[in-house]
């Protein structure tokens, strides 16, 4: 499916592109890539005077905050290296820039993400990012839920499963929004604001 339409005020949404998930191997494009490609964007946006919003996630070093539920494939007891949660520095030195700490997979969940984007009348995000099936599917499910419009620039994302990756680009994104290319998202966004 072809992008058709974005918003006139549509925000970016980078998903935990951070020192410690960007640095991990990723398919099927490696993370110097999606943060290329989302810098890009981020230029872009901003250039229009739209809202860019970096997302991290983040634990307490006793893991306090992290999610509790018993899973099969959840590791437990992992110790971060120090600045492993830190956003890039092709990202950084944004004052303007929406910053958002999480603690689960999706940005809205005990955020104040979705209070952030209806204050300044957003209706619409593109996202990027790093787990595609992970942070950037569930941030994706929720922005749905909650109403915006959905667009996802799949060239700008990855995942360390290609299959998981492909699922959900291919099955699930298309049921959730609009999915295209950055190229396509910075040419639509450049005749939206014309």
């Amino acid at each position: 499916m072809s992008l058709t339409t974005l918003d006139p005020r549509t925000a970016l949404v980078a998903i935990d592109l951070q020192n410690g998930i960007v640095a991990m191997p990723t398919q099927p494009w490696p993370g110097a890539e999606v943060v290329s490609r989302t810098a890009a964007l981020a230029d872009a946006f901003r250039s229009h005077g739209l809202p860019v919003v970096l997302v991290r996630v983040s634990f307490a070093p006793d893991g306090a905050d992290a999610v509790p539920g018993r899973t099969e494939r959840q590791p437990r007891g992992l110790a971060f290296p120090e600045g492993w949660d830190v956003v890039v520095d092709d990202l950084s030195g944004h004052p303007g820039d929406i910053r958002v700490t999480k603690h689960n997979w999706s940005a809205f969940h005990g955020t104040d993400l979705d209070v952030q984007l209806r204050r300044r009348g957003i209706t619409q995000i593109v996202l990027t990012g790093i787990a595609t099936s992970i942070g950037v599917e569930s941030t994706a499910r929720d922005a749905y839920a909650h109403g915006y419009h959905v667009t996802l620039a799949t060239d700008a994302m990855a995942d360390a499963d290609g299959e998981a990756h492909a699922n959900s680009v291919e099955r699930i994104f298309p049921r959730l929004g609009e999915t295209g290319t950055t190229a396509e998202v910075l040419e639509l966004l450049a005749k939206t604001h014309a």
